[in-house]
């Protein structure tokens, strides 16, 4: 909800510091009746006095309070890309432009803000949008950013709880920060050329950009506040008495039982407990900023997009109840504290008794230093084939074990031979942090023949202790055959190289669907540059449908996504995953931002992987396809090496060690000599590389490298 209707009784005098950091809008009207009896006419709800805590409206209800400085956030931009303030340290300044779509305001003041972008470009100062208004979709804001050209991140506060900390109250508002400090040191219009059904041909103030040249100058702002002149944005929460009544017992409890104490309990993931009023009340600080800055809840999936199964999310509601109850005191309540009413503790096995319990082979994990990858095996202690429902992998050292990944193996290995990948077939489960079950649908399942072997590959990363792993699987079984048969591939691209210091670098890769599938989940992973992720469904018409966005991706935080519903995957159709890498010295988990960085198994490489579970529309248990899985294996490489999706290969195209190597006999590949090598002509390359090297197995390191993926093996022969 939005009025910009003038008001030109509003004067606003600088902001003044108070004891606790913040600054209060002093206003001052003249003709108070006349103004009074002009808003009765207009039906607006205006400022007009000074309220404690904050400027009051006619009806008594605060209005904002201006801060002096701005608190860390991460929001996601109308693009899915996110952003945390607090990285931005490095910047000369940081502007932020509030926004809203529609606003005629916003509108009008489109070139001056590109025009004062273009000014400050290559100077080091950050520009981005602030849009506080919860009604406007991505959608929206695409189209208005396209239509008046905006070139710069707007930020989507959908809780509005960014505009709340700021002081927001109108669009077109420049709010310009020191990130030094993050103090506020200019907020306002970007000039005085427009105000309310208003405009001169040129401005004769040009605020913000003389407060970014003091700034740079290392001189004082002279005008450090003018009165914002936009579209007045909705804040609720400002006026709802109802948020000074936030207790633990009545409303805040409720949240943590549901969404948090399953990690946050003793013997469970989640770092501290949060078990009783006292320990969430020690830590409601850290609440308000691990919820601000996204951190938690360890759920990556834009809400925006898809809808999932056990989606570990928070609403907004319930993010905006958590958030402001912090900033009113964190106040008790009367009643049962019912968190503390029960004896919480994490359980072995949330699935319940395993039908078996796998021990992989303990490894002593040294203090520091790297590990490479350990790849033991167990012989399987079934004598008969079993069909596997569910999996739960459990690790004794949480800090240390990166991802455990499984296959079973027809052929045992010699005693003290690793159980490598190209050996294995199904998988039996994975193991990522924050992934440990995976349950497949109702009358779908995988089969584990018996006898023969399991094969592991673990990876540990020392974390400053030596420590000892004793990880565990526990497999559930259908009592009898399933209907159904699930699968699993990759989507990876093993060509990658992410230029040093590059702080948002893209690289996307394909995997074409040969039949009718249906898609049941997707688990994106990189190493510790990546950024964002999506996963987009490209059918044989050309329609796209984004199926999966994750613009915050967290290396310490990795899981499947599970569909709310199947999505069908039609022949012919393309699954694209997209992928942005932040080499820059802006990343704190950043090993190197000098370095040029390459694919490779170990975190301190980079990797493109997407981890699928489907099942072939075609396929049962009973008649299993494994020519699907053949075709969906030998079109792999053209995902891979196709850069711009159109199902042929240019020279240009090529790029890493394998594309270097086609790319050296690329005249000899084009049989028909058209520049191009398309399908055909790859499928006979691909037939005459396995023809030198005898049968394919089940997997190789270049089709489809290994990364953590619970339930998502690296082989596509066979099921899971």
């Amino acid at each position: 909800m939005s009025s910009c209707e003038p008001n030109e009784a509003e004067t606003l005098e600088a902001p003044t510091a108070i004891g606790t950091g913040e600054t209060t809008m002093k206003r001052a009207y003249g003709w108070m009746a006349a103004a009074s009896a002009a808003a009765v006419i207009a039906g607006l709800g205006y400022v007009t006095i000074e309220g404690q805590g904050g400027v009051a409206r006619a009806d008594g209800a605060p209005e904002a309070v201006l801060p002096a400085r701005a608190d860390n956030f991460r929001l996601t931009d109308q693009d899915l890309q996110s952003h945390e303030l607090y990285r931005m340290r490095d910047a000369k300044a940081v502007v932020l432009i509030t926004q809203m779509d529609g606003c005629p305001i916003s509108r009008n003041i489109a070139s001056a803000v590109k025009k004062l972008q273009a000014a400050y470009a290559g100077k080091g100062v950050e520009f981005m949008m602030l849009n506080s208004n919860p009604t406007d979709s991505r959608d929206d804001i695409l189209k208005e950013a396209k239509e008046y050209g905006y070139d710069m991140p707007i930020l989507m506060d959908r809780n509005q709880l960014v505009g709340e900390q700021l002081g927001v109250t109108r669009t077109a508002e420049v709010i310009i920060l020191n990130p030094k400090t993050w103090k506020v040191i200019y907020r306002g219009p970007v000039d005085d050329r427009v105000t309310y059904e208003r405009q001169k041909a040129t401005a004769d103030h040009t605020w913000a950009a003389d407060a970014l040249d003091s700034m740079l100058a290392g001189a004082p702002v002279a005008v450090s506040s003018e009165p914002a002149v936009g579209c007045l944005i909705d804040f609720p929460h400002r006026k709802d008495a109802q948020v000074a009544k936030l207790t633990f017992t009545h409303d805040v409890a409720p949240i943590i039982a549901e969404k948090c104490v399953g990690c946050h309990e003793p013997g469970g993931i989640g770092p501290m407990p949060l078990t009783s009023y006292e320990k969430v009340k020690a830590f409601s600080p850290m609440i308000r900023e691990v919820l601000r800055t996204q951190r938690m809840p360890p759920w990556r999936a834009d809400p925006t997009v898809g809808h999932f199964k056990d989606d570990k999310s928070l609403s907004p509601t319930q993010i905006q109840t958590l958030v402001h109850w912090v900033e009113t005191g964190a106040p008790r309540g009367e009643g049962v504290d019912t968190l503390a009413a029960v004896d919480h503790h994490a359980t072995d096995w949330p699935l319940g008794k395993p039908d078996l319990i796998i021990d992989v082979p303990a490894y002593t994990i040294p203090a520091s230093g790297i590990v490479d990858y350990q790849r033991p095996w167990v012989l399987n202690p079934e004598k008969t084939d079993k069909w596997v429902r569910a999996s739960t992998i459990k690790v004794d050292q949480r800090q240390a074990v990166h991802h455990v990944l499984t296959g079973y193996m027809t052929d045992i290995p010699k005693p003290g031979e690793d159980a490598f990948e190209t050996k294995w077939g199904a998988s039996v489960g994975g193991y990522a942090v924050g992934a440990e079950s995976q349950v497949d649908p109702a009358n779908v399942g995988t089969l584990m023949p018996a006898g023969g072997a399991i094969g592991f590959q673990n990876h540990y990363t020392p974390f400053g202790k030596e420590v000892t792993e004793h990880t565990q699987i526990g497999l559930y079984y259908y009592k009898e055959q399933p209907k159904l048969m699930m699968r699993n591939s990759v989507i990876a691209d093993p060509n990658i190289m992410i230029p040093a210091g590059e702080e948002s670098h893209p690289e996307h890769a394909y995997l074409k669907f040969p039949q009718d599938a249906l898609l049941y989940g997707a688990f994106p992973h990189a190493h510790y540059r990546g950024a964002s992720s999506k996963l987009v469904l490209r059918t044989p018409d050309g329609k796209e449908t984004l199926l999966l966005a994750l613009p915050h991706y967290d290396f310490n935080w990795q899981r499947e996504y599970t569909f709310a519903e199947p999505v069908k995957i039609p022949a012919g159709s393309m699954l694209i995953a997209y992928y942005t890498y932040d080499n820059s010295s802006r990343n704190p988990a950043n090993p190197d931002p000098k370095r040029t960085v390459p694919w490779g198994d170990q975190s301190f490489d980079e990797m493109l992987y997407t981890a699928l579970r489907y099942r072939w529309v075609n396929e049962t248990a009973a008649h299993p396809q494994q020519a699907y899985e053949d075709q969906l294996r030998d079109n792999r490489l053209m995902g891979i090496l196709d850069q711009k999706m159109d199902g042929k290969i240019t020279k240009d195209e090529l790029k890493g060690e394998m594309g270097m190597g086609i790319k050296a006999n690329f005249d000899r590949i084009d049989t028909n000599h058209d520049g191009v090598i398309d399908e055909k002509e790859l499928a006979v390359m691909t037939r005459f590389m396995k023809s030198r090297r005898g049968p394919p197995p089940a997997n190789t390191a270049k089709t489809a490298p290994a990364a953590p993926a619970p339930a998502a093996s690296v082989a596509t022969g066979g099921s899971r």
